[in-house]
This record gives structure tokens, C-alpha cells and sequence, in this order.
């Protein structure tokens, strides 16, 4: 098959296994019987929420989205209910799909977003069907079928790429050149001349700003490719995967960035000029580290400029840890679970003038309970703690010392309840 070298051939290599034909067969019988019903609900949603595919004065687009969807759900259920369905015809019809998506200039990026879109309503309808027929499937079974379907896309969405860049080749651009350009940028070590060079070869359009993005790859970590654009310089190739996406803080791009990474435990640096990369890659992996290891709030995916301070502060480590040790002394003298609700008002305080109305009000705290603290705080740490010559350096080592310790959550009694 022409294009396909090293794309998955059966359904067993994404290590899914669910033979249905023996275990539930009048539920895959339903399954294959929900079909039709199912593609068109998919269609309806996707042509509801991303609006460029509907295009009335060329009805190719609607076709083509209705034939890769249907073509798509079909196949799957056949591999659920026969994992040695053979595969190479879905593979092969994506392949062409992903070669026509090139031609007509569109972003590949679009394809993938509109099938895992559809992929909600169809999980929940196959789940349905299947549960009609035969009751007595096991909760856990619906979860295996939700478990297989997203390697099943990430094999037609690999298929779909496989021809999209031929025909990027064809016009002239070297399969390997965004990979090389990739490589440059987060190499730290490029110059003006050197940038523009490999960006002409990889026909990639110099973007006024950039910021990368750090993929987790732990054992477990999400496996798809992220949803995004072709402009996005894509490195999975790399030990710890990344991205550069051009224009981060373009109308929309936050959003779209966002919906992309769905899956991944991902970090986005800040945004920095194009020879920057390095720099926004460097903190990106930072955030990342800092939120797996419980530091900062790991949302999905984690703004590396939302946790700045903590950032600078961790990477002054040694110099951190000596004086939270000389400044922070104090706490040590109190009970374990007190140290952290001290902590956290002491911080709160310095950053409220020591307004106990103030800091009541942030902390969610009755003002008797944040007056009882500062009697504590005060019998601690003197009337230093109020010196507006230490003020920066309280809040720099607090905050060091509460990022250092998210687990210290308090349990029982609390100071001052």
C-alpha cells in the first residue's frame, strides 16, 4: 500500500483486545446496527461546532466528512466485535483523505479535531446500543471499548499525516526539514540567519512570537499526537517531546491550544521572540516538573506565566533553602499540622499590610480566627516579621517553603478553631 510503510496494520500492535464475537455477540450485532444512526448524530455535531465544514457551495467537504466518519465508527465496531478484522483499507481510505486535505490547503489539524469530536457522541451511542441488547455487560467492559478507541484514531490520524506530508513533499517541502527546524530552536544555540534559513527550507511562515509547550512522557502519559495545526513545529521525536506554536497569543490560539492538548499533560511557556524557543522550553519543563511533583496546580494544560513566582523562586533552590532555614527557624517550634495555616497567613498578612479584616476576607477565615494567628505569629517571630525591609524576603521564603510542602495540608484541629 503506497504511503503506508510503518503505519499500524492490526488492530493487536495499539494492544487493544476486545473479542466481542465471543463474549457479547447480540451487543455487537446492535452496535453494527446503530451505525448509520450514530455517524449522523456525529456529523450533526461536528458540522454544529466547527462551522468550516459546512459549505454549501461545495458539497465535497460535506461528503467527505460524512464518508470518514461513517467509514471510520463502522470499521472500529467491526474490530470490537473481531479484533482480526483486517485493517489496511480504513488505513489506506485516510491516507487519500489526508492527501486531499493537503491539496485543498486546509489544516490536518481540522480532520483529527472533527473525529475525536464525534468520538463523544459515539462512545455514549455505542455504549447505549450495546447496553439495550444485553444488560448484563459488565460496567467495566464499556470502559474497555473507551479504552480502544482513541489508539484505533491515532492510527487513522497517523495514516492521514503519512499523506498529507507526500503531498507537502511533492510541492517541495522535505519531510524532515520542520523536524530540523524544531531541532534548531530548542537547541538554544541559533542566530537570526540560521533561523530564517531552515524556516525557508520547511516552508514554515517566520511567526512574530513563539512559545513551546513540554509533554509529559511518563509511563501512562497520553500517546495520541496533539490536535493542532500544521504551522505547529511538532518534536515527539525528542526524549522530552515538545512543541514550538507560532503566535501563542493570537485571536483564539489560547483556546485552540487548549483543545489540542486535551489528554496531555502538557506545560506552555511564555511567549518569547522565535530565537527565544529555548528559553519558554526551559521554563515549560520546569512547570511541568513542578506540577507533577505537586509544587503548583496541575491544570490541563499548566500556564507556565500563571506560576512565575514559584518558578524563579525553585530555581534559586540552595540560596532559597538557606534562608527559609534562618528565616522560617520559628516555625519549627510548633505542632505539625499548625506550621502550614501559619504559614499560609503569615504570607497572606505581608501581602495585606496585616489587615486582619483583609486577610480574613482572602483566607475564607473568621477575623478572630486570623487575630488568634498573629498572636502565635508574633510570639514567634517578634515584631521582625512586620519590618518592611524583610517584607520581599518573608514572601519570597514563604512562598518557597508552602511550594515545598503541598502535602503539609493541615488535619483536625486548626489553629485557632
Amino acid at each position: 500500500m503506497s504511503g503506508l510503510t510503518g503505519a499500524v496494520t492490526t488492530f493487536e500492535q495499539v494492544n487493544v483486545f476486545l473479542p466481542w464475537r465471543l463474549r457479547y455477540p447480540e451487543a455487537g450485532d446492535a452496535m453494527r446496527r446503530a451505525v448509520p444512526s450514530i455517524a449522523a448524530e456525529q456529523v450533526e455535531q461536528i458540522r454544529r461546532e466547527m462551522p468550516e465544514y459546512v459549505r454549501p457551495h461545495d458539497t465535497r467537504y460535506a461528503e467527505a466528512l460524512e464518508l470518514s466518519v461513517r467509514y471510520s465508527l463502522g470499521q472500529f465496531v467491526e474490530l470490537v466485535n473481531d479484533p482480526d478484522t483486517p485493517v489496511d483499507d480504513v488505513l489506506a481510505f485516510f491516507h487519500k483523505v489526508g492527501s486531499w486535505e493537503a491539496k485543498e490547503g486546509r489544516e490536518l489539524g481540522m480532520l483529527h479535531a472533527a473525529i475525536r469530536l464525534g468520538t463523544r457522541v459515539a462512545i455514549r451511542r455505542l455504549s447505549e446500543a450495546a447496553a439495550a441488547a444485553d444488560p448484563d455487560i459488565p460496567p467495566s467492559v464499556y470502559g474497555e471499548v473507551t479504552g480502544a478507541i482513541f489508539p484505533y484514531l491515532d492510527a487513522l490520524a497517523e495514516a492521514a499525516e503519512r499523506g498529507y506530508e507526500e503531498v507537502k513533499a511533492e510541492a517541495g517541502i522535505p519531510l524532515g526539514s520542520r523536524r530540523r527546524l524544531l531541532d534548531l530552536l530548542v537547541s538554544g544555540a541559533v542566530c537570526a540567519d540560521d533561523i530564517m534559513d531552515h524556516a525557508k527550507r520547511a516552508a514554515w511562515p517566520l511567526p512574530t512570537s513563539v512559545a513551546a509547550v513540554a509533554l509529559d512522557v511518563r509511563p501512562g502519559a497520553a500517546r495520541h499526537r496533539p490536535l493542532l495545526g500544521p504551522d505547529v513545529l511538532t518534536g515527539l521525536h525528542l526524549a522530552e517531546p515538545c512543541l514550538i506554536v507560532p503566535d501563542p497569543e493570537g485571536p483564539g490560539r489560547p483556546a485552540k491550544l487548549a483543545a489540542g492538548l486535551a489528554g496531555w499533560d502538557a506545560a506552555i511557556g511564555p511567549a518569547v521572540p522565535v530565537a527565544e524557543s529555548a528559553m519558554s522550553l526551559g521554563w515549560a519543563r520546569q512547570a511541568l516538573r513542578l506540577a507533577q511533583d505537586g509544587v503548583i496546580a496541575a491544570e490541563r494544560p499548566v500556564i507556565a506565566v500563571d506560576h512565575m513566582p514559584t518558578l524563579v523562586i525553585m530555581r534559586s533552590g540552595p540560596l532559597v533553602s538557606h534562608v527559609v532555614s534562618r528565616r522560617l527557624q520559628p516555625l519549627e517550634r510548633t505542632r505539625p499540622k499548625q506550621r502550614r495555616p501559619l504559614a499560609e497567613t503569615l504570607l497572606a498578612c505581608l501581602e495585606c499590610g496585616f489587615n486582619a479584616t483583609e486577610v480574613a476576607s482572602r483566607m475564607a477565615l473568621h477575623p478572630q480566627t486570623v487575630r488568634y494567628r498573629l498572636r502565635k505569629l508574633e510570639e514567634l517571630f517578634g515584631a521582625g516579621m512586620q519590618d518592611p525591609a524583610l517584607c520581599l524576603e518573608f514572601q519570597i521564603v514563604l512562598h518557597a517553603w508552602l511550594a515545598a510542602n503541598p502535602a503539609a495540608a493541615v488535619e483536625g484541629t486548626q489553629v485557632g478553631e
